[in-house]
């Protein structure tokens, strides 16, 4: 009879750890340094293997990114539109991270928003830098990892397209621009925000969240006097 294969790691490792353990480094590797830069021999450096461990487990470079990329993204989805459902279903006012606490009540156009925002930093905590798994841009055009990522992006850009021409209307105002306008300044919002946090690693999830509602806040305590016609000059800060 066959022997069954061995379940046995490197060095006493059970298989699954030491994959486990494979996927984390190749995924900090990924995301600190981006595809192009990243070095295999980094990674199985990392965990104590051989170059040849690495390639034996989870195949060619383009086959390593995948496998950090698919639980990242398929995760940072999710998220995404349970946090929207959530906000979407709480009606006039939704229970979301404010000023006060992460606890106090926000109205659902400010608590939506930071319900997403919340959701995300809870997902890549401990694993920050895969963020930028996503949105890499020196993938290989015709891989399978290169597609995977872009429908990962569309998947994000079409939740947040929907959400923020949906706090738009229903503040009434239905203009196109407008919701694309918003919806452009949004994602860049939650990029930068992404990016301060992983050069802050003391922040954790709920601190950033109190921190965006009190930003939110200060945004929206500028709002009457934009509504009124100032010009930015005349806001705090100005150049006018």
């Amino acid at each position: 009879m066959a022997t069954p294969p061995s379940r046995a790691g490197t060095k006493g490792v059970p298989r699954a750890r030491r994959e486990e353990q494979l996927l984390a480094a190749a995924t900090e590797e990924f995301g600190s340094r981006g595809y192009a830069a990243a070095s295999l021999p980094a990674v199985a450096a990392r965990v104590g293997v051989t170059k040849t461990l690495l390639h034996q487990y989870f195949g060619a470079k383009q086959d390593l990114y995948l496998a950090c990329l698919t639980p990242v993204g398929d995760r940072l989805v999710a998220v995404i539109r349970a946090a929207v459902a959530e906000g979407a279903a709480a009606g006039p006012s939704v229970t979301a991270p404010s000023a006060a606490g992460p606890s106090a009540a926000a109205p659902s156009a400010v608590g939506t928003p930071l319900l997403v925002l919340r959701a995300i930093f809870t997902a890549l905590e401990g694993r920050r830098e895969a963020w930028f798994l996503v949105y890499e841009t020196s993938l290989p055009p015709d891989s399978e990892a290169a597609r995977r990522a872009a429908e990962y992006r569309a998947a994000v850009n079409r939740l947040a397209a929907d959400g923020t021409a949906g706090l738009l209307a229903a503040a009434g105002h239905e203009d196109p621009l407008d919701a694309d306008a918003l919806n452009h300044v949004w994602q860049g919002l939650v990029a930068t925000l992404v990016r301060w946090w992983i050069k802050h690693p003391d922040q954790s999830p709920d601190a950033m969240a109190r921190r965006c509602a009190r930003l939110f806040a200060v945004a929206a305590a500028l709002a009457p006097a934009a509504a009124q016609g100032d010009v930015p000059g005349n806001l705090p800060g100005g150049a006018g």
